[in-house]
């Protein structure tokens, strides 16, 4: 399986990650950008993306505080609504830094907020959060480009961008000793992940882990061209409605965090989801889960370990469906690894 599966981009773009951490840690200028970031004197910092790129901020602000995640799909559609009144750290990632997201973002900067300082973090050198300029403060962060993924799905960028902004803006680290010991533990964690593949998928978890749930649900709706829906939401909210989701052959993940009482409920889920459907598949991944991650410096840090399992299934599952892992939307012309064709309109009156 294994063998038939290195052919993809995609598959060696996940087992690559470890890879890159260790060496990114080395050469990331943690203290300079840091430096940098404190002497904009900004009223907040916003995380701004799509798609996957919108749910790096979505982990971090549930983790790290005084930051809030804009994704650029709601800033682009209503620009005003944001851009009004205050002067943000405006941090945009971007695998491409192409998408039309990403340039109306820039675009509502130039018009609204010109003095707003920026911090691009991209994977690709040559796109326009790369090499567009500003006319307020701006730093670029640009990450190896291995981490540009070939593959439809991100997963290194992703990974790879998340664990930037981190270091940049949670507690102060030793930076590259943490990206190690991610890396270490991805490293033993890769070849026992996989699972066959089930009718729907559901991903939860609590505060960061939540949206780590969302970013794993989405790798692998896109990887199996929506013939794996999947669901996401957090630990609490799942009995609100969504459980009713679940049917017999579903394949619930509960990504169970570190941190007290957050893993008291996600362990009385897990509980109440095995009594209550027996046929479908529960797996806690986490601290003395059924697939054990240590969280040691919280779940924020651990969420690209969590979503690994997700990128493992998804491309699995993909193949088992005779699906291009690399581009499963291939003849259809209904998704694109760059998002385009979005018409960009004025900010507005």
């Amino acid at each position: 399986m294994t063998d038939t599966l290195q052919k993809w981009a995609t598959w060696n773009e996940i087992h690559q990650q470890p890879s890159i951490w260790r060496a990114w840690g080395q050469t990331l200028d943690v203290a300079g950008l840091r430096d940098w970031i404190a002497s904009q004197d900004a009223d907040e910092v916003w995380f701004c993306g799509a798609g996957t790129s919108a749910y790096i901020g979505d982990i971090i602000s549930a983790a790290v505080p005084g930051t809030r995640s804009v994704p650029s799909t709601d800033l682009v559609a209503n620009p005003r609504a944001f851009l009004t009144g205050n002067r943000p750290l405006v941090v945009s990632f971007g695998r491409s830094g192409n998408s039309t997201e990403s340039l109306g973002t820039l675009d509502a900067l130039d018009a609204l907020a010109p003095d707003a300082p920026r911090l691009h973090i991209t994977c690709n050198p040559d796109g326009a959060l790369a090499t567009r300029s500003a006319p307020g403060p701006l730093k670029v962060i640009s990450l190896p480009e291995v981490t540009h993924d070939a593959g439809f799905a991100m997963t290194s960028s992703f990974s790879t961008m998340l664990l930037t902004a981190l270091a940049l803006f949670d507690a102060p680290c030793d930076v590259a000793k943490r990206f190690n010991a991610l890396a270490d533990q991805l490293d033993a964690l890769l070849p026992s992940l996989g699972s066959p593949r089930p009718d729907r998928a559901v991903y939860v978890g609590s505060g960061p882990l939540a949206f780590a749930a969302r970013e794993a649900a989405l790798k692998v709706m896109e990887l199996t061209a929506g013939q794996t829906p999947a669901l996401w939401d957090s630990t609490l909210g799942f009995r609100h409605g969504p459980k009713s989701f679940v049917r017999d052959v579903t394949a619930i993940t509960v990504f169970s965090s570190p941190q007290a009482p957050t893993s008291a409920y996600d362990a009385d889920l897990v509980t109440e989801l095995r009594a209550q459907f027996p046929d479908a598949r529960v797996t806690n991944i986490g601290p003395l889960g059924d697939i054990p991650i240590d969280m040691p410096f919280g779940p924020a840090w651990a969420a690209p370990l969590c979503i690994a399992a997700a990128q493992i299934d998804g491309v699995q599952w993909a193949s088992d469906l005779g699906l291009n892992v690399d581009d499963p939307f291939t003849g259809q012309g209904t998704l694109s690894r760059v998002v385009s064709g979005v018409k960009l309109h004025g900010v507005g009156a």
